[in-house]
């Protein structure tokens, strides 16, 4: 069951995104910073946690996630090490993601080439 409520969540979240997508003028980049800032917007209200602890992995592929991180590593920071712990804490939690990302992408490229 913890499959199905995570492929129901994150897939509507994608059908979400693509409706947007199809029927605005909103680029793919504009709806990452929407669902980024979406995803810090409900970590604040208290409500993301709640989201990974029914959907599961559903709710932590998902971009929103990112925004969820960001969040929680700045209040993690400001409550151990003050205002300036805000922005030296921000991207504890996600900076295995942003490393990943990067070193995975290069080995990528390496071995495909762009289509010109």
């Amino acid at each position: 069951m913890t499959y199905l409520y995570a492929f129901l969540f994150a897939g509507s979240a994608c059908a979400l995104a693509q409706i947007i997508l199809d029927n605005t003028k909103l680029t793919p980049g504009h709806i990452t910073s929407l669902y980024t800032v979406l995803g810090a917007l409900l970590s604040f209200l208290g409500l993301y946690d709640g989201f990974i602890e029914k959907f599961g992995a559903g709710a932590t592929v998902l971009i929103s996630n990112f925004g969820h991180m960001l969040y929680s590593s700045a209040l993690q920071g400001y409550y151990e090490e003050g205002l300036l712990g805000i922005f030296s804490g921000m991207l504890c939690k996600s900076s295995l993601a942003i490393t990943g990302a990067i070193v995975f992408s290069f080995i990528v490229a390496l071995f495909f080439n762009s289509k010109d």
